[in-house]
């Protein structure tokens, strides 16, 4: 029985460690630098058209004014924006080169910076938007902190939609629109019922539980449960708080969720919980061979389509 005991007490204390160790490996962002951001970005799509406000030197030859083929956009322009804790993100403006009131605020994805948004900007631009890009809390310029996967960045993105509409006079259209953890984040918002008239989200979740229980190998499923616990804890949330899905009990803001087909990581039946937990209007949109947050990159052709005819429809 004494031996019994103690195993019992090591098989306890190694959980509860193991527990710590997930939660901390979860929260904590292992963020992309923006020079390795700007570099990807450069290498898988087409840029020539983006006027950045401030571009690393290595990138400067990449960015002067005769190699802009496109005319899509004014100047960047950068700024700062206070949210609900005193926590500063910063924020990117990119002015439409027509003059419109429609707006658009692109968040982006775990790790990523405002320069992973850069693959739907462009899009935005040729359907007449202004654009608005940010860093998500901890991530790119902003300080450090860890990733509460919607809970706090949920608060974030209100705050960036109300500056939005004092900042600028003149929106009369205003969308969302976040790939992964920013089309998780711009579901969860819709529980601050936002002043927005659209939300598009690229392969969002709607529960962060799911997608750690999917992604574990090597440890029992239940670890995540654990790490939950302990993340409740350590930094007082938990995942049961990570749930996007719950805040579209109420909503009835028009949602187009587009997903990989082939997406491993948050699997496509996250676009399908969102569609049956909303009120209003959605639809779902799979995309052929695309993995995740590769959708735009796979076939840009059918998801400007789907943008597009979704807007269209909505607008009706």
């Amino acid at each position: 029985m004494k031996i019994l005991c103690i195993v019992c007490a090591i098989v306890i204390v190694l959980i509860i460690g193991m527990g710590f160790y997930l939660s901390k490996f979860s929260i904590t962002i292992n963020r992309q630098s923006l020079s390795d951001a700007l570099k990807w970005q450069m290498e898988h799509y087409d840029l020539s058209w983006y006027r950045p406000s401030y571009v690393p030197d290595e990138f400067k030859d990449k960015f002067n004014e005769e190699n802009q083929n496109e005319q899509l956009m004014e100047e960047e322009k950068s700024y700062t924006i206070k949210s609900f804790d005193g926590y500063e993100l910063h924020a990117y403006y990119l002015k439409n080169i027509k003059e419109t009131n429609k707006y658009i605020i692109i968040s982006h994805g775990h790790t990523d910076n405002h320069y992973g948004s850069l693959k739907y900007t462009k899009m935005y631009l040729e359907l007449g938007f202004n654009v608005i890009i940010y860093d998500l809390r901890g991530h790119g310029s902003n300080e450090e902190t860890i990733c509460t996967y919607s809970v706090r960045e949920r608060k974030d993105l209100d705050v960036i939609i109300k500056d939005t509409y004092e900042r600028y006079g003149n929106v009369e259209y205003l969308g969302i629109h976040g790939e992964s953890l920013g089309g998780a984040t711009s579901i969860a918002v819709l529980e601050n019922k936002p002043k927005i008239d659209f939300v598009v989200d690229d392969c969002g979740f709607a529960d962060i539980s799911e997608v750690f229980k999917g992604a574990i190998q090597g440890v029992p499923k239940f670890m995540v449960d654990v790490a939950s616990v302990c993340t409740k804890l350590r930094y007082g949330y938990s995942y049961k708080q990570m749930r996007p899905v719950e805040s579209l009990t109420e909503n009835t803001i028009p949602l187009c969720c587009i997903h990989g087909k082939d997406d491993g990581f948050i699997l496509p039946e996250h676009a399908s919980k969102f569609q049956n937990a909303t009120k209003g209007y959605c639809e779902v949109n799979l995309i052929d061979g695309a993995s995740h947050a590769a959708s735009v990159l796979t076939d840009p052709v059918k998801y400007k389509r789907i943008v597009e005819e979704f807007l269209e429809k909505i607008s009706k």
